[in-house]
């Protein structure tokens, strides 16, 4: 198949722009999942320490007769059956695995988008196209499958993505994970 200058730049940007939205999914499933598993550690430990207090309060009163350790034992009680409910209808750690496996899937994707953006110059327009169309039905199947994220995940990889530059590496980054004799200059591209 022949193609223009103009086509191909179209099909490069194409290309370039669904690398960039799969770098968007997967920076910001790895955002989500984290704040998934905060969240998840610190209820659990809300659950343990009112536990404490309701087991703990409920003992003194025995102990000491005081109606106010009655209450504070009663308010801690409720609020872990409260929690007690939330966890019975929401397994955190189940979703954030979910996040993570989904983070894993779009990893390779946008590995692969990089590699086709790197070989474009030397691959054929038949080759791009079918590579760009297999890369689209994968991502499309990871993407119904993908459990849902918020706006403060997306905003927190918007920002670590544009600010922070948290995807990529400077030259002096690179250099100090290579082996000495792989290393190249910060002058050289």
């Amino acid at each position: 198949m022949e193609i223009n200058s103009q086509h191909s730049e179209v099909l490069y940007n194409q290309i370039e722009e669904a690398y960039g939205k799969v770098m968007y999914t997967y920076t910001t499933q790895v955002i989500h999942a984290g704040r998934l598993r905060g969240r998840n550690t610190i209820l659990k430990w809300v659950q343990i320490i009112l536990s404490a207090v309701s087991t703990g309060g409920f003992v003194a009163t025995i102990v000491t007769n005081q109606i106010l350790l009655t209450w504070i034992s009663g308010v801690c009680s409720t609020v872990l059956l409260v929690l007690a409910a939330y966890f019975k209808e929401t397994d955190l750690s189940t979703i954030h695995k979910n996040h993570l496996e989904t983070s894993n899937k779009l990893w390779l994707l946008r590995e692969q988008y990089l590699s086709l953006l790197t070989d474009f110059s030397a691959l054929s327009v038949d080759e791009i196209i079918s590579r760009r169309d297999d890369l689209q039905l994968r991502v499309a199947k990871i993407y119904d499958e993908a459990p849902l994220t918020d706006a403060k995940s997306y905003s927190l990889a918007q920002k670590a993505l544009k600010e922070n530059e948290s995807q990529f590496f400077t030259r002096d980054e690179l250099n100090k994970m290579l082996p000495e004799s792989l290393r190249k200059s910060s002058s050289h591209k």
